[in-house]
């Protein structure tokens, strides 16, 4: 599915947890790759790698917008693919010298738990 902003959402696993709302903090794992002509290209970071899952508190800019985006309506339990154009991500800037200027992002995440 793709989105009116452009971010495209693929569900590998419906979660049956509940949805997160504006303001709770999210518990992920996540996966993030360049992507490129199709495909996942430079891997550049990973909870999952650091055995560490990341929180954030949705809705309120913590996270680039696509992160917003794609996780608002997942639930608990589920696992998606977003693809991240990058207006919806680092933009023109880019980031620490990993994520070039411009450059449209894949992550793979997982919905671990909502906290108030």
């Amino acid at each position: 599915m793709t989105t009116p902003s452009g971010l495209q959402i693929t569900d590998s696993v419906e979660g049956t947890g509940a949805t997160p709302r504006t303001g709770q903090t999210c518990v992920m794992h996540y996966t993030g790759w360049l992507y490129k002509d199709g495909e996942k290209g430079a891997k550049f970071d990973s909870s999952v790698d650091r055995g560490q899952p990341f929180e954030f508190m949705i809705g309120v800019g913590q996270v680039i917008r696509g992160w917003d985006e794609g996780v608002a309506s997942m639930k608990v339990g589920g696992k998606r693919t977003l693809i991240i154009p990058a207006e919806l991500g680092y933009g023109k800037r880019g980031a620490g010298g990993v994520i070039p200027p411009n450059a449209t992002l894949i992550f793979d995440v997982e919905l671990l738990d909502v906290k108030d």
